[in-house]
């Protein structure tokens, strides 16, 4: 006698669940660290772009940032000679002696820390302008990187990977769902993982060419209401799939659940609730066979 049990009437338990998410969360870290390195790799095979500007324009700014340094610490020198000649002058003027050196001397060291500190200015707006420019050049390289030849092969290897991965994880649950297999819930997490790596293509490629925010509340509503739509006919479609099947199995009618009272033909050939055929004739046999049924009582075949 047979021990299987329709995996839809078995509750999952927590601890399935615990593992079901965790598979999820380790595929993803997977997932993601592929979706990432696609462009290193693609680098790797093609023959780099000229970025000859990005490369000028980071070590503009590698020297920058050496004079901005050199500046601030010729300042600091600076201010301690200047904090020097402050207590010198101070105490010449206490004791009342040598006190024309000693203001010469604190006059010199502010004009030398007047001095250091517009270089300093100067410097550190260089290097702020020297930043900025190193990062447009680089927005710039990726910009004409991503709407090349080695953009379209990344986005390309990208959308593959994607479609492939969720249109594996979803023939994986059907199969695993017709063999009713207790697996079939670490199958639900590939999905799953699948639907989040097609909305990180979409949003890192989609928002290349349309901004979300410029297009108005109506079209973001219209846009939710047809994703809804067609969620919606999906689980229909899932559900005239599979709801016949189940009611079969608990003996009711396979249209409109309608209790049968029995598996047999002795309840009649049509559904008291709906007036339907429930029996017709098996395709291999032509023996009476309960529609819905998964295999003929007389035959066996599917």
């Amino acid at each position: 006698m047979s021990t299987r049990v329709d995996v839809e009437e078995i509750e999952a338990t927590r601890s399935e669940r615990l593992l079901v998410v965790l598979l999820a969360l380790f595929l993803l870290v997977g997932t993601v660290w592929f979706y990432v390195q696609v462009p290193q790799w693609v680098s790797d095979v093609l023959p780099r772009t000229n970025d000859a500007a990005v490369v000028q324009a980071q070590r503009e700014e590698s020297e920058a940032d050496q004079q901005l340094e050199q500046a601030a610490g010729a300042r600091r020198e600076v201010r301690a000679e200047l904090d020097l000649a402050r207590e010198e002058y101070k105490v010449a003027l206490a004791e009342g002696e040598a006190v024309a050196p000693a203001r010469q001397r604190y006059a010199e060291a502010q004009r030398s820390d007047d001095r250091v500190s517009a270089e300093l200015r100067s410097a550190r707006a260089t290097a702020t302008d020297a930043a900025e420019a190193a990062r447009d050049a680089e927005e710039e390289f990726e910009r004409e990187n991503r709407s090349g030849l080695k953009g379209w092969l990344v986005a390309g290897i990208r959308l593959a990977f994607v479609v492939g991965w969720t249109v594996g994880a979803y023939q994986l649950i059907a199969r695993l769902r017709r063999r009713e297999s207790r697996y079939v819930a670490l199958a639900f997490a590939t999905a799953v993982v699948g639907a989040i790596m097609a909305l990180v293509f979409a949003v890192d490629y989609v928002t290349d060419y349309v901004d979300p925010l410029d297009l108005g509340p109506f079209v973001l509503s219209a846009l939710g209401v047809v994703a809804t739509v067609v969620a919606f006919r999906v689980l229909q479609r899932y559900l005239a799939a599979r709801l016949p099947g189940r009611r079969v199995r608990k003996g009711e009618c396979p249209f409109c659940g309608f209790p049968l009272h029995d598996s047999g033909l002795q309840g009649g050939p049509h559904c008291a609730g709906c007036g339907r055929d429930v029996v017709g004739s098996c395709s291999s046999c032509d023996a009476p066979r309960r529609v819905g049924s998964p295999h003929c009582v007389t035959c066996g075949s599917a």
